[in-house]
């Protein structure tokens, strides 16, 4: 242990981003906020932006959005050491119930992870989440051995046309949608099933049938499937491009659930000719229980994860509700998916 702490010491970076609302959790920056993130979101920190070039994403090489953006949200740089002792006291109050470390990619992206984690498994039993691309097998046991709890490869795109039009050759992009998969096969014989992630952005382009069958596929493999819904960020490729219809959005939300939890298969679902979801495969009256319990609609993630305004201002309209949803929105979104 000892070894592996000096040489976590010696590869630990000197700064981390903090997402806004975790920074005011943990102390680092004053303000309000409409609802408390139930987990601390960092980010690796470098100079510039990321190597890959993800057309929705504000961090890609090409775009002209300010460096602090991870979709909508600021991510300021605060000194490692001081973040990794605040991690420490909010998780001992209960204040944070997980840690999730975004990364960029860069060359020293699973180095600096893996310090992090090593250097923070080391001080407090918190539960440790990446959202990463570890690009190899190695790389993958590596943030293993280093104490990462679960992890997610995030495919975004719903489809393999999406996914090398945004994300692969023609975005000039370094990901393949068949490694990816395979990465994701992959991480749930290392990290164990219920343990592996992938985020699907809804909203790129994709149709409602195709968003429940890849919902259908990562369930079969033991992936689980996040939801996020497409947002616009000026300086990106994509900023002109509109987020998905509410309705839309809530259909696909319905599926996930129903699907990830054993309700429903992509098989008894029921499209009409634009590929809309039109039946989901179950008694009405027991859909209906379902959606008045209003789980289906809250973030979806990791445990403990409610990623606050990730997709949409407090004001609205929201997409991942970040906590318990109120009895009044409970009836909109019963008339959104009517």
């Amino acid at each position: 242990m000892a070894k592996n702490q000096t040489r976590a010491e010696a590869d630990l970076p000197l700064q981390i981003r903090v997402s806004v609302g975790s920074a005011i959790i943990l102390g680092l920056l004053e303000g309000k906020l409409d609802v408390a993130p139930t987990t601390a979101y960092l980010m690796t920190y470098k100079s510039g932006k990321c190597t890959a070039n993800c057309l929705f994403c504000p961090q890609a090489r090409t775009s002209q959005s300010p460096a602090e953006l991870l979709s909508r949200i600021s991510w300021p740089a605060f000194a490692t050491h001081i973040v990794l002792q605040r991690i420490r006291n909010a998780y001992a109050t209960q204040q944070i119930k997980r840690v999730c470390i975004q990364a960029l990619n860069y060359p020293e992206a699973i180095t600096h992870i893996s310090a992090l984690v090593t250097t923070m498994k080391n001080q407090v039993t918190v539960p440790i989440s990446v959202s990463c691309q570890p690009l190899n097998t190695q790389n993958i046991i590596r943030l293993a051995e280093a104490g990462v709890d679960r992890i997610s490869i995030a495919l975004d795109a719903i489809t393999k046309k999406l996914f090398i039009k945004i994300k692969g050759a023609e975005a000039n992009g370094p990901y393949s949608w068949n490694e990816q998969i395979r990465q994701l096969r992959e991480s749930v014989s290392i990290f164990g099933k219920g343990n592996v992630s992938t985020h699907l952005i809804i909203g790129l382009g994709e149709t409602e049938k195709e968003a429940a069958h890849l919902i259908q596929q990562c369930t079969e493999i033991c992936v689980s499937p996040a939801l996020f819904a497409f947002t616009p960020i000026r300086g990106t490729a994509l900023e002109s491009k509109r987020q998905p219809h509410l309705a839309s959005y809530r259909r696909v939300q319905l599926a996930r659930y129903l699907i990830v939890n054993g309700y429903a298969s992509f098989s008894n679902m029921i499209f009409d000719a634009d590929d809309k979801i039109t039946g989901f495969g179950m008694e009405k009256e027991q859909l209906t229980r379902i959606v008045e319990i209003g789980k289906p609609f809250l973030t979806s993630g990791c445990p403990d994860c409610n990623r606050p305004f990730y997709n949409e201002k407090p004001s609205g309209p929201i997409y991942n509700y970040p906590r318990n949803i109120r009895s009044e929105e409970i009836s909109a979104i019963k008339q959104q998916l009517s």
